[in-house]
């Protein structure tokens, strides 16, 4: 028999609060870049701008997405975290698809292998995508009248997206290397973005003190990013 554990009793809060930390492990891509360097040459500058600049809406709808999570992370009830969290994995899912398409169209980057790096890039940009969008079908499929099975549920929503994580992480990894990767860092549409305060799903509870966050997901990805919640995130609230 079942017994849940400590954590699940403690309701969906802290579990949201897990797809919070989750999502901002790897989130916003581009975003990790760092420094920059002299000139690089025109045509991997141009290259950078024109991606960039395609890029920058999907990045802020992706930032803001992630707001969308922690805003109902400190205070909400299942029904409003299903709404919240159903609504952020199709906006990342609907950037993810965007961005393959402003990789497509900037074309193969003037590097190395310039066309493979653009190939693998769209497709694991969509493969992510696809991937987003079997979470939401999942959040879309819990029942939030029956809290314990709807942490239950959410627990494992948590789980994979963490493992859909590394693939956001992998997905413009080749994009960020080297001379493109320095290019790309300077300019504006692939800057770390303000997350903006996005509408919020119907139903959804206003976001409690201490829970906003910065950028959404705008954290350097590392390998020891995870799910567990920061101490940004804790809340102080549970649902009984």
């Amino acid at each position: 028999m079942y017994v849940p554990g400590p954590r699940a009793l403690e309701g969906t809060d802290p579990v949201n609060k897990k797809l919070a930390a989750a999502l901002s492990g790897g989130a916003v891509l581009v975003l990790a870049l760092s420094g920059c360097s002299d000139d690089e040459g025109n045509k991997v500058d141009d290259w950078a701008k024109t991606f960039c600049d395609q890029a920058k809406p999907q990045i802020q709808k992706r930032a803001d997405a992630h707001q969308i999570i922690i805003s109902t992370a400190a205070d909400s009830k299942p029904a409003e975290i299903q709404a919240a969290d159903s609504k952020a994995f199709q906006d990342i899912a609907d950037a993810d698809r965007a961005l393959a398409k402003a990789v497509e169209s900037a074309g193969a980057p003037p590097v190395e292998n310039g066309e493979k790096v653009k190939q693998d890039a769209v497709k694991e940009l969509n493969e992510t995508a696809v991937a987003y969008e079997g979470l939401k079908k999942q959040v879309d499929a819990l029942d939030p009248s029956n809290q314990q099975k709807f942490a239950d549920g959410l627990q494992n929503v948590a789980n994979g997206l963490t493992k859909i994580e590394k693939m956001d992480q992998q997905a413009l990894a080749k994009l960020e290397e080297g001379e493109l990767g320095q290019a790309m860092a300077k300019q504006p549409g692939c800057q770390k973005p303000t997350a903006s305060t996005p509408p919020k799903p119907s139903g959804s509870a206003s976001p409690g003190a201490g829970s906003t966050a910065d950028a959404g997901g705008a954290v350097e990805p590392s390998k020891g990013a995870s799910a567990k919640p920061s101490a940004k995130a804790t809340a102080t609230k549970s649902e009984e």
